[in-house]
């Protein structure tokens, strides 16, 4: 009896304490009190269900809003970005107080890379000429790799849990093509419009695109997928036919290069090109690349497309770098990169700093219409000329070792396994992975939710596949 009147009285306690906060804050026009509920009912689901409040972040991560974006000018994503820092905290605090991670993930060769990649991010860190600017930006790497790689790994060893990161996002995604669409059209269906209709979701169309070819593959994936229903099915083959009609109103060129990328990386999957094979073909295009460097720029140079709503004039476009502000501009950044990392070959000038140092580098004949005199906005358009100028040449290799060892690992998932669904979905993450790798070539991304989440889950994805669903061929 005493008991329940304790329970009772601290109840009661509790409810004033609430209404005296909540009227607090009206009395003082705080009206963001009435999100506590909310934050309490999330600190509540995280030391309950953690996974859970994962796979919720997912959804939240297309909808968030940058709030650079806004007049308030701070470089935060809400909600994601805070949610993602509470539920690292709270992954670290699981960590101390059991201490239960898979051996097989924590030592998997994707998760070492991972370790060594942000190991050199910390170090560049400490060497960076703009030290906080750098902090903040491995601070946002580590929330990202921890909760959409190590913790979203140990949740994927749950195969639905995979399927459920996958629709969640594309849930959320197609909340912002409806109103990218919708904006589309209102605006006069030009080119110039489809640019920027996208905001404030996505900060310009290019980001969109990304996103949007990357989830093409998984959702082609589940439409063959045998252990869906009929009407499962069909209804993912109209998320497909939504994601197409959105790829092509996108104006997106970088994203439709990637998607042709993806198609013959998927007819090497299909004739089973060796490996060797492979590596050899992509020797003699680079060879021939350097011996005709001289000739292949002025074929380039000669082209005067220029990207317009005519898609043949857009595609023309993709290759003109003597007109076209766009490809030149990005011509300009990927210089200033090269100039920066023969600057600082080893460290580089610390992570996050690019779009702060740059403009230095620049030279006036190289500059656009769209370039800026004091180089302060903007990012180096490539997620492998961006490390290099950010964090040495060690960086650059840290990366791109770490996309050799997701695709040699998980193409021998693919090959080796006899789990029929698993080698399914595998190829579907895989190559939407391969999607953007081929982006990263043109744009630089991972410094952002709406592209690190499924950049990183992904990968979490196909680690999950080889630890948890693999199952040996019989002889």
């Amino acid at each position: 009896m005493l008991a329940a009147d304790s329970n009772t009285a601290r109840f009661h306690s509790l409810a004033l304490l609430f209404i005296a906060v909540v009227t607090t804050g009206i009395l003082y026009q705080f009206y963001w009190i009435f999100l506590l509920p909310v934050a309490l009912a999330a600190v509540m689901l995280a030391f309950l269900s953690l996974d859970k409040l994962m796979l919720i972040t997912v959804v939240a991560t297309p909808l968030s809003i940058n709030l650079t974006e806004t007049p308030l000018g701070i470089g935060v994503s809400l909600p994601a970005e805070p949610m993602m820092f509470g539920i690292m905290l709270l992954f670290f605090l699981k960590l101390l107080l059991d201490g239960r991670l898979d051996k097989r993930i924590m030592r998997h060769p994707v998760s070492i890379l991972i370790y060594l990649s942000i190991g050199w991010m910390i170090v560049t860190t400490v060497t960076s000429t703009m030290f906080l600017v750098s902090l903040k930006s491995t601070i946002a790497r580590i929330w990202f790799v921890t909760v959409y790689y190590f913790l979203a790994a140990h949740v994927f060893a749950e195969f639905e849990n995979i399927r459920k990161f996958i629709w969640l996002y594309l849930l959320a995604l197609l909340v912002v093509i409806g109103y990218t669409l919708f904006g589309f059209v209102a605006g006069g269906m030009t080119e110039k419009i489809a640019h920027v209709c996208m905001t404030p979701f996505y900060n310009d169309h290019t980001a969109y695109g990304a996103a949007l070819a990357m989830f093409l593959p998984p959702v082609i994936a589940m439409i063959f997928d045998s252990r869906s229903s009929i009407a499962e099915r069909i209804l993912t083959f109209l998320v497909f036919a939504i994601l197409i009609l959105a790829l092509v109103f996108s104006y997106t060129r970088a994203a439709w290069v990637s998607i042709a990328g993806m198609a013959f990386c998927y007819l090497i999957f299909l004739f089973r090109v060796h490996t060797r094979i492979v590596f050899a073909v992509a020797a003699v295009v680079l060879i021939y690349i350097l011996f005709s460097w001289t000739e292949i720029i002025i074929r380039l140079e000669s082209n005067t497309e220029r990207s317009s709503t005519d898609y043949r004039e857009h595609l023309g476009s993709i290759a003109n770098i003597s007109t076209d502000a766009s490809n030149v501009e990005r011509v300009n950044r990927w210089l200033c990169a090269l100039r920066m990392f023969n600057e600082k070959k080893f460290f580089g000038f610390g992570p996050g700093t690019y779009q702060f140092q740059y403009g230095k580098f620049q030279h006036n004949d190289e500059k656009t219409i769209i370039s800026t005199n004091f180089g302060t906005v903007g990012s180096s358009h490539s997620e492998y000329l961006g490390p290099l100028s950010e964090q040495g040449l060690p960086g650059m290799i840290l990366f791109m070792v770490l996309l050799l060892l997701v695709i040699i690992y998980a193409s021998k998932y693919i090959i080796r396994s006899d789990n029929k669904q698993g080698k399914l979905f595998a190829k579907g993450i895989l190559l939407g992975l391969t999607t953007y790798f081929i982006h990263g070539l043109l744009n630089f991304f991972l410094d952002t939710d709406k592209a690190s989440v499924p950049f990183w889950g992904f990968i979490a994805a196909l680690t999950a596949l080889q630890v948890y669903h693999f199952k040996e061929k019989s002889a």
